[in-house]
């Protein structure tokens, strides 16, 4: 497919069926938008390693930030239509889905779910219409799959909270307006907002990434940072609110695993019939046809198993569980779809000329973070047998 052409999915089961009209109107807007927006440009940005700024404000004009809140100017859209959106984002690029999961899932969810009337009031506007951004601090440099073991410390300090601690790995870092930020106190693990500028609090890049290159990622430094009792967030105590948090955003990041398999078998499949070797296009040949055929199967298979979770998500009946398993499902097949589409192009495969080496490398992080391949599968197989192998 060329950038220009409109791109028709993968549907082999019509699933398109199961989709109610607002949610293929949600899916075809989107996917719209990327072909057109989205696709021209990503790859500059991918060799840069900038982050499209500019198309922020877009996107909050067509409702794709916190579009499965209620309120505060969100779209109020069910939890498909908002898994839809991110799979037709990340068809464009991992970064940029990942900017609206954490703007959505991270930042706008913890605000609208445990903060107090005044902190909604004020942020959840902005962040919607993407006038503010925002990140989620939770990774630490020496605590990712173990949040439990965090070492950053907020203390009571009469009507103020001091803060000292470090986060790592943690998108949209230097170019947030507001970081939920979460530290451990005498009372348990807690969350606040630290706005940008406040003294003490200070934001460092990561450079030299090979994955998520259109994304700003970056390390938070607290030395000291003092804040109102009115920057903590009222309802969340213990670590059972940052990661029901995650479980948010891990949700829309198995529907986006699905957007970049598709890109991948869409730019394969194209290429595979118009590519010739031996007389004839390498389509025609059995082992590329058992390639694109694994490819459109397992695609097939997650866009069901998504769908389902969405619909008991929009039910209230999902768990965390079928969200861990939906997240790891999705990442073992992008990822195994990018490595088939690699082989296919051959050395066209790592040439940005194509988007496959692009998502290849984005789906390294996707696969690592908010919960690694391994941690998703213990989460399932302690459901499963009731035994916790954590620990």
């Amino acid at each position: 497919m060329g950038l220009g052409d409109a791109f028709s999915g993968v549907d082999l089961v019509e699933v398109e069926g199961l989709l109610t009209e607002e949610e293929r109107m949600v899916r075809d807007t989107v996917r719209e938008f990327v072909t057109g927006e989205v696709l021209p440009g990503i790859e500059r940005h991918f060799r840069e390693g900038t982050f499209p700024l500019h198309l922020v404000r877009p996107m909050a004009d067509l409702g794709m930030l916190g579009a499965n809140l209620e309120g505060y100017g969100c779209a109020g859209l069910g939890n498909v239509a908002y898994g839809l959106i991110n799979q037709e984002i990340e068809r464009g690029d991992s970064g940029l889905r990942s900017f609206v999961s954490v703007q959505s899932s991270l930042v706008m969810y913890p605000i609208h779910a445990y903060g107090s009337e005044e902190q909604k009031d004020r942020w959840l506007p902005a962040l919607r219409a993407g006038e503010a951004i925002g990140c989620f601090g939770l990774t630490e440099p020496d605590h990712g799959s173990d949040p439990g073991g965090m070492e950053t410390r907020a203390v009571r300090r009469g009507d103020r909270w001091i803060l000292n601690g470090a986060k790592a790995w943690i998108t949209n870092g230097s170019i947030a307006d507001v970081a939920v930020v979460w530290a451990r106190t005498d009372e348990g693990v807690r969350g606040f907002l630290v706005e940008r500028g406040t003294p003490g609090f200070t934001t460092r890049n990561h450079e030299g990434k090979f994955s998520l290159r259109a994304s700003v990622t970056s390390e938070l430094a607290l030395q000291d940072v003092e804040l109102p009792a009115s920057a903590m967030l009222p309802g969340a105590a213990g670590l059972r609110a940052p990661l029901s948090c995650l479980t948010q955003a891990r949700y829309g990041i198995a529907w986006g695993t699905i957007g970049l398999a598709m890109a991948v078998f869409d730019e394969a499949l194209g290429y595979a019939k118009t590519r010739t070797q031996f007389g004839r296009p390498i389509a025609s040949f059995q082992l590329q046809q058992r390639k694109l055929t694994w490819m459109a199967t397992e695609i097939t298979k997650s866009q069901l198993l998504n769908l389902q979770v969405g619909r008991l998500k929009d039910a209230g009946k999902a768990t965390y569980v079928q969200v861990s398993m939906a997240k790891m499902n999705g990442c073992r097949v992008a990822r195994e779809c990018a490595r088939f589409a690699r082989e296919m192009l051959g050395a066209n495969g790592i040439s940005d000329e194509y988007q496959t080496g692009r998502h290849f490398c984005n789906v390294e992080a996707v696969l690592t973070y908010e919960g690694t391949d391994d941690i998703h599968t213990l989460i399932v197989g302690e459901s499963l047998t009731g035994l916790p192998a954590f620990s």
